[in-house]
């Protein structure tokens, strides 16, 4: 999993919220960050930046609590460099 990964995706949700102090490794969820629209457009940043498509099989909240979770979700979804 790359720091650069979770660096952005940090970056996205601290955008978000800035009045917050959010790390890699807490659960945004329960930390109440989180309704419907944004995990949606959570979803969707993550597909757009880092060129994957997150099937629907991959769509469990336990994939997105943390951005260590997206980060390995991402590292799964990419496609290994040859």
């Amino acid at each position: 999993m790359s720091d650069n990964t979770k660096d952005q995706i940090l970056d996205f949700v601290r955008a978000r919220y800035p009045q917050a102090d959010i790390d890699e490794s807490q659960d945004i969820f329960a930390l109440g960050f989180v309704n419907s629209l944004f995990a949606m457009e959570l979803v969707m940043f993550i597909e757009k930046t880092f060129g994957i498509t997150i099937p629907n099989d991959e769509l469990k909240i336990d994939n997105f609590r943390t951005a260590n979770t997206m980060a390995e979700l991402v590292g799964r979804l990419t496609p290994a460099r040859v």
